[in-house]
């Protein structure tokens, strides 16, 4: 289970209970103040919202290099909610949200493992470059077969940087997936950022949308 979690409820019984599934890695810190802004917004139009720090993530005591993607899974598995569940990821959190029971999902901007890996691996490229350091993205994919690898502040266990190489999105029903700047959902690539954003326009459309996902799905 995760160990800590914030939950928004709204002033009277929630249509529904949304559980957010944040991005991973370093994106959870950036599109974290968004994330709060969007479940605010939520729970001003009915819902409940449920936001759990993934086990080596944010506030959590497990260290990071101890975690893979299967734990994450069944971390998010084993929440239980009363009433209907919606899911909703945002980019990495599209990888490890299927094994809810859920009644919906509805995803922003999914990433597939291989592309997050390569933009952590490529980071640290350039961080050593910086240093007086050669290394490679092929000499790091070496090193990280029998040692946990530190990228972007992230030290990666081998099962997980295994498991991110061959991970995608896996099908679910009923699903809406949205893209950022299109499908109604207005703001900037938060993810991308150097530092921690917040976006209140972006955080309004994204709760509107999940809102209208549940109504066309019967829920609420």
């Amino acid at each position: 289970m995760t160990e800590h979690h914030l939950r928004i409820d709204p002033a009277g019984a929630p249509r529904a209970t949304i559980l957010i599934v944040p991005p991973l890695f370093e994106e959870a810190n950036r599109t974290r103040r968004t994330l709060v802004l969007a479940m605010r917004a939520l729970a001003a139009q009915g819902f409940a919202a449920l936001l759990p720090d993934l086990a080596g993530q944010n506030d959590s005591l497990v260290a990071l290099e101890d975690v893979d993607l299967a734990r994450w899974r069944s971390e998010l598995a084993a929440i239980k909610i009363d009433g209907p569940l919606i899911i909703v990821s945002v980019r990495g959190g599209a990888l490890i949200d299927h094994a809810v029971q859920a009644a919906a999902w509805w995803r922003l901007a999914p990433a597939g493992g291989a592309s997050l890996l390569r933009t952590l691996m490529r980071a640290r490229v350039s961080a050593d470059r910086e240093a007086g350091l050669a290394t490679s993205l092929e000499s790091l994919q070496a090193e990280a077969r029998s040692a946990p690898l530190l990228l972007a502040g992230n030290r990666l266990s081998p099962a997980m940087v295994a498991q991110l190489g061959g991970a995608e999105p896996q099908p679910v029903e009923p699903l809406r997936t949205v893209a950022l700047g299109a499908d109604g959902i207005l703001g900037t690539p938060l993810w991308l950022r150097a530092e921690p954003g917040e976006d209140a326009a972006m955080a309004g459309t994204i709760a509107d949308d999940i809102a209208a996902w549940s109504t066309t799905c019967g829920i609420g």
